[in-house]
């Protein structure tokens, strides 16, 4: 399997995991040269959920993608869009 394409399910498995309207999620991806950006989309009441208190939830995320883009060799950032 794609780096790219794992890091992309983990993040929509996690984020499901957490908020309370999974129908209403998605993970996009997006590549920008060297760097993969991964664009969480939630319903507006999920966002705090995923966001945690201070930040630390989607920072753990955050860590654990970054630690499995570094394995193969890749960038990435995590957003977070509560449109």
């Amino acid at each position: 399997m794609e780096p790219e394409l794992a890091i992309q399910e983990f993040l929509e498995y996690v984020v499901v995991q957490l908020i309370t309207h999974p129908d209403q999620a998605s993970v996009l991806h997006e590549r920008d040269g060297d760097r993969h950006l991964y664009r969480i989309r939630l319903h507006p009441d999920d966002a705090g959920r995923v966001i945690g208190k201070s930040g630390k939830t989607i920072g753990s995320i955050r860590s654990l993608a970054i630690a499995s883009a570094q394995k193969h060799g890749i960038r990435v950032d995590v957003e977070i869009d509560d449109e």
